[in-house]
């Protein structure tokens, strides 16, 4: 149980660093500038992208780029 809520935490964590990415860029981004930016590895930064896009907090304006819903 402990192991679960640690990998919950960590998943957690890096949504909001991918979050605040979006929420603080004048543009549209990648995944690859999200990377750049986090630090974070190119499959988590993906795997965020995916919730937030379903948790509706991102929208895509063009293919393969992203931003925050204003």
């Amino acid at each position: 149980t402990v192991l679960i809520l640690k990998y919950w935490r960590k998943e957690m964590e890096n949504k909001e660093k991918v979050f605040e990415a979006f929420k603080n860029s004048e543009e549209p981004l990648r995944p690859g500038a999200i990377v750049e930016m986090t630090g974070l590895e190119k499959k988590d930064v993906d795997k965020a992208i995916k919730e937030l896009k379903k948790e509706e907090k991102i929208f895509s304006p063009k293919r393969c780029f992203y931003d925050a819903v204003k």
